[in-house]
C-alpha cells in the first residue's frame, strides 16, 4: 500500500504507462527470470477493476484477463459485502486478502484514545469481511512516525494495539499482515522481522510490498530477511532518477523501474514463498489488465511469454 499523497502521483504515472508495449516493460537490456521453481499464484487488487462494471462483472472480467484472485478492501455495508461474496463465488475467482482502509485517517499510533479505536474497529470490520470472503489475511498499516509521534512511541503503541487484535485474528482464522510502507516507521528487513516476531504469534506476519522499499532497500534482501514471515505480497516498480528533484523518483509500471525482477523471482524461490502476489497498479481496461498479468507472468512467476 502507499501513502494517498504518493498515491496520486503513482497513478497518474502508471496510468500513462499502461500503454507503453510489453517489450518496453521488460526492459531493454535486463536479465530476465529463471523458470518458476515454486507455485506463487497471481491476483490484483480490486481497485484495479473498472469502477462502471457491476460487482458480477468486475470479478468476470478477473477471469477473462488471466488473474486467479482478488485483494479486497475493507466494506462497511453488510449488504455490499455479501454482493461482493456472491460475485466472487459465482465467478470462480479467490478473494485472498483484504486490504484494510481504515489505519491512514486513523492510525493505531495515534494520541487520540477515540482515533485509535476508530482504527481498531476499521480492522474488525476487515477481519470479518476475510472471514465472510474465505480470505486468508487483511494488510495493516502499523501505525506512523511524525512530529508529534515518535519512533518509539511508534513502536510500543503498535504493537499494543495489535495485541488486541490478536484473539480477533486467532477466532476468525485471519492472519495480520503488517505491511513497510511510507510511513517513516519500520524502515529496514531487520527491524520488520524484529517487529513481527515480537507478537510470537503466527496470526501476525508481514504483507512485503516489493516496490515500496526500493527508495532505501532492495526488495530481494527483504525477502531473505523475512523469508517464511511473508504472508502476502504487493507488486509494483520503482524509478529512481530523472532531470530535476521532483521527478527524481516514482513509481511505474512493472518492468519500467529499477527492481531487479530476476533477483525477486529468485528470492521469492530461495525463501519457498508460494503464496499469492498481487499488482497494485492503476486501474484499467481489459487490455491494460491482460498486459499486466503477461508482466507478472514474466517478471515474477518466471513463465516464458
Amino acid at each position: 500500500m502507499i501513502h494517498e499523497s504518493s498515491r496520486r502521483d503513482f497513478l497518474r504515472i502508471s496510468a500513462a504507462a499502461a500503454a507503453a508495449p510489453l517489450a518496453a516493460a521488460l526492459g531493454a537490456g535486463k536479465a530476465t527470470a529463471a523458470p518458476a521453481a515454486g507455485h506463487m499464484k497471481k491476483a490484483l487488487q480490486v481497485s484495479m477493476l473498472p469502477k462502471e462494471l457491476s460487482w458480477a462483472d468486475r470479478f468476470k472480467l478477473v477471469r477473462t484477463v488471466g488473474f486467479d484472485a482478488v485483494e479486497g478492501q475493507t466494506v462497511t455495508d453488510e449488504h455490499e459485502a455479501e454482493e461482493i461474496k456472491k460475485a466472487a463465488d459465482d465467478a470462480k475467482v479467490r478473494i485472498h486478502s483484504v486490504m484494510n482502509m481504515a489505519h491512514w485517517e486513523n492510525p493505531l499510533t495515534s494520541a487520540d484514545p477515540a482515533v485509535v479505536e476508530r482504527s481498531l474497529e476499521g480492522m474488525r470490520t476487515s477481519l470479518k469481511n476475510a472471514k465472510l470472503w474465505g480470505a486468508e489475511a487483511v494488510l495493516l498499516v502499523p501505525g506512523v512516525v511524525n512530529p508529534q509521534t515518535s519512533y518509539s512511541v511508534a513502536w510500543t503503541r503498535s504493537q499494543e494495539q495489535i495485541k488486541k487484535l490478536i484473539p480477533v485474528a486467532e477466532e476468525l482464522k485471519v492472519i495480520i499482515a503488517i505491511e513497510e510502507v511510507w510511513n517513516k516507521f519500520l524502515l529496514s528487513p531487520l527491524e520488520m522481522r524484529r517487529f513481527v516476531d515480537g507478537f510470537q504469534s503466527p496470526w501476525v506476519k508481514s504483507y512485503f510490498d516489493v516496490g515500496n522499499v526500493v527508495f532505501y532497500g532492495y526488495p530481494q534482501d527483504w525477502i531473505h530477511t523475512l523469508g517464511k514471515r511473508i504472508a502476502k505480497v504487493h507488486l509494483k516498480d520503482f524509478k529512481i532518477g530523472g532531470p530535476g528533484f521532483g521527478d527524481s523518483y516514482h513509481f511505474v509500471n512493472l518492468g519500467e523501474g529499477d527492481i531487479d525482477w530476476a533477483a525477486v523471482h529468485q528470492a521469492f524461490v530461495d525463501v519457498g514463498y508460494t503464496g499469492y502476489v498481487t499488482t497494485e497498479l492503476a486501474s484499467g481496461d481489459e487490455a491494460y489488465l491482460r498486459d499486466v498479468g503477461k508482466r507478472v507472468d514474466r517478471l515474477v512467476l518466471g513463465l516464458s511469454s
